[in-house]
């Protein structure tokens, strides 16, 4: 075989196993996604705990990006610390390493029979959680021989006098060849976008015995530094200081541990082969047939206990990592102008509705700050008579009807590919919220526009007209804040206080536009101001409609609730 067919060769083994990683990941995520988020959130409060959760998590979802991106979520939106978070990317380190262990048995004869399987499950089976489950084990059978193609094209590499030499290079006997693997290593990953592909590559190589199992575990490192690489690429442009910090906290446990096993690094080869041989493996170099049969695991098991080890050492020293990603990333001071970001919704998560979900979840939450924001801003202004500031509604209101715009279109594309049913009821109820929070910034305008008029105007409403509007507005002002609580994680009971605030607000304003007719007929309050008390009163009672109709939808997509007291909640809400 020629050097350019084992290069084309191996590059489609390569793309086999990249595409049966995806598909595979995809169908976790779909079976087993339900879940996951409120797991995240619930089983964080203790760093130990919280490092565990991030690796059961990962290894079940075998995705380090979407876990990463409900955790930039949660912390942003208060529902979580950094030091929770950072615990939790602890343990989703540990959680990717279970590919490694997977790829590390040889199980390629079980390959194309789960091809198979995979696809006549996947295109032929009629009930989704079926169809998922195909999506599994074909990504399985992808994933395994597309692992077949990459040792078998690399063969012929054995006998090559050309790349005997160039793997010379990789000599982890010094300082310079480990730190020419770990670069090199960090870099392929980086170009493939995948640790768990370059690390079966690496697999590949060294069961050639064109590697040694030192270089392979020098090159396993450097893998480990391009996969946080890759989370710091999908950063930039991004002013969300919180997924910066969780990116660098990653980087910085990544490559801070890598650059301390360097220091160590024939004992912690010495250590690996220790502990792999007691498992009951022959040895690294033990050759059958032509082949090292053995170094696969070796690589794996390397790859598992440095990303534990490395665990153990930061659960330790987590507040200097906390504090080291704080000071790498300054927070910015609270500002108005941050309600104005533009929504984050990068195409990268377009390849896995799970995390673009959550992305999209997250910038609803933003939305809902920035029409909670409008409202605050046009009572502050309209109480301190501060026109300047009141004439802002407009800004707000071309915001939240261009974002509102975005996060439609970007969750129409989520429907596109095929989803598990609770996906897109979540997209479903996201879009909904999305087209209340739209109706809501309208409804501030308004209200905002009949402060201006009072105003420029001199239009005199009676104190009592504004003591009321005060009393109807708290009220308002405390079911959106329920409401947009609830958009990240919905908060027990929150549906039946949200419930509860939108029927006092209606009673509320029944009784004060009666009020306000009897204030008009005594002639303590002028017509005109009183037709905009009036039309101020609707508005309020719209935005608790629309904001209770959010709630409705959360409840409906609040796994909690299924289980307690808000199946009953979804059961009114079907009555009415």
């Amino acid at each position: 075989m020629s050097q350019l067919n084992v290069l084309i060769t191996t590059l489609g083994g390569l793309g086999l196993f990249l595409l049966g990683m995806r598909t595979m990941t995809e169908g976790l995520q779909k079976t087993a996604g339900q879940r996951i988020r409120s797991v995240l959130r619930t089983l964080s409060s203790n760093r130990v705990i919280g490092c565990a959760t991030g690796a059961v998590t990962t290894a079940v979802i075998q995705s380090s990006s979407a876990t990463t991106v409900m955790l930039v979520g949660f912390v942003g939106a208060g529902l979580m610390t950094l030091t929770q978070a950072v615990g939790v990317i602890l343990g989703a380190n540990i959680g990717t390493t279970v590919t490694a262990q997977l790829i590390a048995f040889k199980l390629s004869s079980l390959a194309l029979p789960a091809i198979a399987l995979g696809v006549g499950m996947r295109f032929f089976a009629t009930r989704r959680r079926i169809r998922f489950l195909g999506e599994i084990i074909l990504g399985f059978g992808l994933l395994f021989f597309g692992l077949t193609v990459m040792k078998e094209s690399l063969a012929p590499l054995k006998n090559d006098p050309t790349f005997i030499s160039f793997f010379t290079m990789f000599d982890p006997g010094t300082l310079g060849g480990i730190l020419l693997c770990v670069a090199v290593g960090a870099v392929l990953t980086v170009m493939v976008q995948s640790s768990s592909a370059t690390i079966g590559l690496t697999m590949s190589l060294a069961w050639q015995g064109l590697l040694g199992f030192p270089a392979a575990m020098a090159l396993v490192l450097g893998e480990n530094i391009g996969t946080t690489i890759t989370a710091q690429l999908s950063t930039l442009g991004s002013d969300n200081a919180q997924a910066h910090r969780v990116a660098n906290a990653h980087t910085l446990f990544n490559v801070i541990g890598v650059g301390l096993m360097i220091l160590i690094f024939p004992w912690f080869v010495d250590g690996v082969q220790f502990i792999t041989a007691l498992m009951g493996s022959g040895p690294a170099d033990a050759v059958v047939g032509g082949e090292r049969v053995n170094v696969s695991r070796y690589i794996a098991n390397g790859h598992s206990l440095f990303n534990v080890a490395n665990a153990l050492f930061f659960l330790a020293v987590m507040p200097w990592l906390v504090r080291a990603a704080k000071w790498l990333t300054p927070q910015k001071e609270k500002a108005e102008m941050d309600l104005f970001r533009q929504p984050e919704l990068s195409d990268r998560f377009q390849d896995n509705p799970f995390a673009a979900v959550a992305t999209a979840r997250w910038e609803v939450h933003a939305l809902s700050q920035v029409a909670r924001g409008a409202l605050d801003n046009a009572l502050q202004a309209a109480g301190k008579k501060d026109l300047k500031k009141l004439k802002r509604w407009q800004k707000y209101e071309d915001h939240i009807n261009s974002v509102h715009r975005e996060l439609l279109d970007y969750l129409s594309n989520v429907f596109q590919d095929e989803i598990p049913e609770y996906l897109s009821h979540e997209v479903e109820v996201l879009m909904r919220t999305c087209y209340n929070l739209e109706k809501i910034g309208n409804a501030v305008a308004n209200i905002a526009q009949h402060f201006e008029n009072v105003m420029e105007f001199d239009l005199p409403m009676s104190s009592q007209a504004w003591q009321e509007t005060r009393t109807i507005a708290a009220k308002v002002q405390q079911l959106m804040e329920i409401v947009e609580d609830s958009i990240m994680e919905p908060q027990e009971g929150f549906f039946e206080k949200a419930r509860d605030l939108e029927k006092e607000i209606d009673a509320m304003r029944a009784e004060m536009r009666q009020n306000h007719i009897m204030r008009i007929r005594e002639e303590r309050c002028q017509v005109d101001a009183g037709i905009a008390f009036m039309d101020i009163l609707t508005r309020f009672e719209k935005i608790g409609d629309w904001s209770y109709n959010i709630a409705k939808g959360l409840i409906e997509i609040s796994p909690q609730y299924a289980e307690s007291s808000g199946s009953r909640a979804v059961q009114e809400k079907n009555a009415e």
